[in-house]
């Protein structure tokens, strides 16, 4: 990682699932694994990083447990509908619970929603403007 890629670090309870669910399920490359935390290749987005939901609390001070909606979505943006249909597919595929199904956005854009192993909410589409 360079100086100017800050990873968004998701709080995992399960470090070996969530790689997996990453990896195997979504086809994500590790860029470093140092055990407690784990780097994925940015691939143009914003880097992400998993670290253990315990750890991860008390390194920002709050509480490990949670629950309900945090207000926190992250998205992805794929070149195509059909791209958007297969990530979809390969997160359910690896265990992700999908929210909404991939269709038409009123504002012309095509995307779905899918929760991960650990809850957080993911938001995969395309548009035309988009750069993805």
């Amino acid at each position: 990682m360079t100086s100017h890629e800050i990873p968004t670090l998701l709080g995992v309870r399960d470090m070996e699932a969530a790689k997996r669910f990453y990896t195997d399920g979504l086809g994500w490359k590790i860029k470093n694994d140092y055990g407690i935390s784990v780097f994925f290749e940015s691939d143009g987005a914003s880097p992400i990083g998993l670290y253990g939901r315990e750890g991860l609390a008390e390194l920002v001070g709050t509480n490990p447990e949670g629950n309900g909606f945090s207000g926190l979505v992250l998205t992805s943006e794929l070149g195509s509908e059909a791209r958007v249909d297969e990530m979809m597919a390969q997160a359910a595929k690896a265990g992700a619970t999908v929210l909404k199904p991939a269709d038409a956005l009123p504002w012309g854009g095509y995307g779905g929603t899918f929760a991960d192993l650990d809850g957080y909410i993911w938001r995969v589409g395309h548009t035309a403007q988009g750069n993805g």
